[in-house]
């Protein structure tokens, strides 16, 4: 998810009462809710786990274990900082340790369970393993999440100002996000019965149900069997639609084989891709190898150059015979 949604997520659980708890409580649950994402600035680590996006800070060990205490140092350090210099707290609360340090473990969670609902998904055992989980119930940025969110905070701040009891509108907004959020996971089972359901019965390795940006009730479907790519779209009030006949990944080609060692951002791109697949272009001794994954393949960024920003072009020799 956008680190917007997981501040919004944080601050409503503050708001919803936890950030009455301790001193620099809502601190913890914002900071917490994005810490896991510190990851991005370690893309170039010796240490695999922790150079993979969604890897180690996104598991139970770094994400849920790890950061929090690390996070509950910084701002009880910085709360003595404070102190010492005489400041002041608007909030008038005490800083209480034991619940300053489950504010952080609360903030820390919340955020791989919310990435475990995209299909970009989660390495959780990270580093023991690196397998990915993904629920599919929501879109990497999800703007009905942001007004259910922002307007629980909205009302809960306003009943504030007005000395009323501010927890009830966060609380609402909580449940009915929570709601949002079981709701699409039925939408996306139903979509994944419908294409295991309907001719010609394909039988997926793998398959993941893509969500479509505001349409949160369409799914477009991307599975691989037997090392071809297919793609439908499916909604509750059309028929399973096939989008084209499955088409080959090409993962076993010679020329794409080399293409996997080629730069280290295309290393990097395979640790990360569940779903790997490949146009290779052959002239002569050379072969030009076009990698993206299958879940983004139709994405397009406007301002990049390539429009696709999980497309990565590289040239390869063929390795032919007569070919030095």
């Amino acid at each position: 998810m956008d680190n917007l949604t997981h501040s919004l997520v944080g601050w409503a659980l503050g708001e919803a009462g936890l950030k009455g708890k301790s001193r620099k409580g809502l601190a913890a649950l914002v900071l917490g809710a994005n810490m896991p994402d510190l990851d991005v600035f370690f893309g170039h680590s010796c240490w695999v786990p922790l150079a993979t996006h969604r890897g180690f800070t996104h598991s139970l060990v770094g994400g849920m274990v790890v950061m929090p205490p690390l996070l509950f140092a910084l701002l009880w350090l910085l709360d003595r900082w404070q102190v010492r210099r005489g400041a002041t707290f608007r909030s008038g609360l005490e800083l209480r340790p034991g619940w300053l340090l489950a504010l952080c473990f609360i903030g820390a969670l919340t955020h791989p369970l919310l990435d475990w609902q995209t299909s970009y998904a989660i390495q959780l055992f990270s580093p023991f393993s690196d397998h990915w989980f993904h629920a599919e119930s929501l879109f990497i940025i999800d703007v009905w999440l942001w007004c259910v969110l922002g307007t629980g905070i909205f009302l809960s701040r306003r009943r504030a100002g007005r000395g009323e009891s501010r927890q009830a509108p966060a609380r609402a907004a909580l449940v009915l996000g929570l709601a949002y959020i079981l709701g699409n996971q039925l939408l996306t089972y139903s979509a994944k019965e419908a294409l295991c359901t309907n001719p010609p019965y394909p039988r997926p390795e793998i398959l993941f149900a893509q969500f479509e940006p505001v349409r949160f009730w369409e799914r477009g479907l991307v599975w691989r069997e037997e090392g071809r790519i297919g793609f439908a779209r499916w909604s509750p009030f059309f028929p399973l639609e096939q989008v084209a006949a499955p088409a080959a990944d090409n993962m076993e080609d010679p020329a794409v084989r080399r293409a996997l060692e080629a730069t280290p951002q295309i290393r990097r791109f395979m640790r990360w891709s569940v779903m790997p697949m490949a146009q290779v272009t052959r002239a002569g001794c050379m072969a030009r190898v076009e990698l993206t994954d299958a879940r983004f393949a139709s994405i397009r960024v406007p301002w990049r150059g390539d429009g696709n920003p999980f497309r990565h072009v590289v040239q390869v020799p063929t390795g032919e015979a007569g070919c030095r």
